[in-house]
């Protein structure tokens, strides 16, 4: 008997022998796939530069690390559970999830019971005394709905008076198959998501619903016509900033005539004070210009009252310094972030001692910046003039004694008279604390912009690509100020289609919408 007893042991643990080496061969094999893509990304981004990888395609790569740790974390976690022989589908660590869950989402509870709560000795009943308590985070599959509206019809069957009733509401879309709020859905997915219509068609068509680009293209235009109010008041507020950011990028357009696509540009001009703690609300404004020239960035600009522009060192900006106002010509900040980057990707390719040590002079000065980060103006200055100052009044001539010890065509010696020539721009955060050291509050705003047309390729009209930049406008303010864009542009539409007075359009402002950290009705 006993010998039976130990051939039975022997044959499970050898089964669980053999579990546990397939276990650690697949963990094993899910690691040597990590290291490959790993290694290939690598080579991509830092090999010969005919092998380099676009900026723009580095996501797909990186996707595919998430999804191979994710297989790797999976394999290792089944191997531990073999080898402590929890082979029952129990989890072998303690961490809990609880608490880390908006408490406004929906919860719904199973409570999974033991096959039996008797006790094995024959005692009876079990009590409970106690209970382990998990949350996952679910999704239901986006609902639509059909909302049906009926306006009854009243009259006196006494008499024959006339017939009350109700008005028909008003929609963006008259007799039309959405309601704001499905349309609402459809702008933030395009240009807060970055989902041409076409995709989102596609989308929409497993639901059963059979819906054109064209169709929601028209519904988007049709909203974006309503909304130009809203744009004209951000546009009003950002006038009367006392310092904005700008930036540009490019915005492919078609050109029917020649049947080929042309470069057009987006430009971006932003206020953001929170950096200095100030009260007024974040705004970003895209414009659609045909070109780059500076002649379009003193036109955006035109009647703007703000004295200090922070950009980066486009040529284009320089022009603005010469104009006649009546507040003076504007007065260009520039960015700390741009010449950094020069040096950043000097040293990395060529380790040079001199682009390194420029970097670390750098992250100096915003190591200051981080301590006063939300401070008042006043505070800021204070701190900039005790440890900031010096490292800049040391940095000038530091950089002029590597420049005359360097050969003049370098490109070292390009990055360094890049920085000297645009010094004044880039100190003038040293004499007032409302300004910044980078134009990162423009740049992180514009770059949902360069998203979407990734996936869009293109406008197809310079006549779309203007609407494209309200509509980005409208919603990337939003983001700005943690309102969903979603529930703001429908609750919005319907108000201003159902006459909200243009009187009062500042309560309309996406900063006055409520936060999105308060749970929706």
């Amino acid at each position: 008997m006993n010998l039976m007893v130990l051939q039975e042991e022997n044959e499970h643990l050898k089964v669980l022998l053999a579990e546990a080496q397939a276990a650690l061969a697949a963990s094993e094999e899910a690691r040597r796939g990590l290291e490959a893509i790993v290694g290939q990304l690598n080579h991509e981004k830092f090999g010969a530069k005919s092998e380099k990888l676009h900026p723009d395609q580095y996501h797909l790569p990186l996707e595919d690390v998430a999804i191979a740790q994710g297989v790797l974390d999976a394999a290792q976690e089944k191997a531990q559970r073999i080898i402590q022989g929890r082979s029952d589908g129990t989890s072998g660590s303690g961490r809990r999830n609880r608490g880390h869950l908006p408490a406004h989402l929906p919860r719904v509870e199973r409570i999974i019971e033991p096959e039996s709560t008797l006790c094995p000795c024959g005692c009876g009943e079990m009590a409970r005394i106690g209970e382990d308590v998990s949350e996952r985070l679910d999704v239901v599959p986006a609902q639509l709905r059909v909302l049906v509206t009926r306006r009854p019809k009243y009259a006196c069957r006494r008499c024959s008076g006339a017939v009350v009733q109700a008005h028909a509401p008003e929609h963006v879309v008259p007799g039309g198959l959405p309601t704001e709020a499905l349309i609402a859905q459809v702008i933030v997915a395009k240009f807060g998501d970055h989902l041409p219509f076409y995709r989102q068609a596609e989308i929409y068509a497993r639901q059963g619903i059979q819906l054109d680009r064209a169709t929601l293209g028209n519904w988007a235009g049709r909203a974006c016509f309503h909304l130009k109010p809203v744009a004209s008041h951000m546009s009003w507020h950002l006038a009367g900033a006392d310092r904005l950011f700008m930036d540009e990028t490019t915005a492919p357009v078609l050109d029917p005539g020649r049947g080929k696509v042309k470069k057009g540009f987006f430009w971006a001009i932003a206020c953001d004070d929170r950096g200095h703690g100030g009260q007024g609300p974040p705004i970003v404004l895209f414009h659609y210009a045909p070109g780059r020239g500076g002649e379009h960035a003193e036109r955006f600009l035109q009647g703007f009252g703000g004295e200090f522009l922070q950009v980066d060192a486009y040529e284009g900006y320089d022009r603005l310094t010469r104009l006649e106002r009546l507040q003076g010509p504007w007065k260009l900040v520039h960015c700390w972030a741009h010449l950094r980057r020069r040096f950043v990707k000097l040293a990395r390719n060529t380790k040079s001692p001199i682009a390194e040590a420029a970097v670390r002079q750098i992250a100096t000065l915003y190591a200051v910046e981080a301590t006063v980060r939300g401070m008042t103006p006043q505070a800021r200055l204070a701190a900039r003039q005790q440890h900031s100052s010096p490292i800049i009044a040391a940095l000038k001539p530091w950089f002029e004694k590597q420049l005359s010890m360097i050969s003049s065509g370098s490109k070292l010696a390009e990055d360094i008279r890049y920085g000297l020539a645009h010094w004044e721009g880039l100190t003038r955060f040293l004499d007032d604390g409302r300004l910044e050291l980078d134009t990162n509050p423009v740049e992180n705003a514009i770059r949902p912009i360069c998203l979407t047309r990734k996936n869009a390729l293109f406008a197809g009209h310079e006549v779309g690509a203007e609407n494209w930049a309200l509509l980005s406008s409208v919603v990337a303010t939003c983001k700005l100020n943690d309102v969903n864009p979603v529930a703001y542009l429908a609750e919005t539409l319907d108000a201003i289609i159902n006459g909200h007075p243009q009187s009062q359009i500042e309560e309309l402002m996406p900063w006055r919408f409520r936060k999105t950290s308060s749970p929706n009705p």
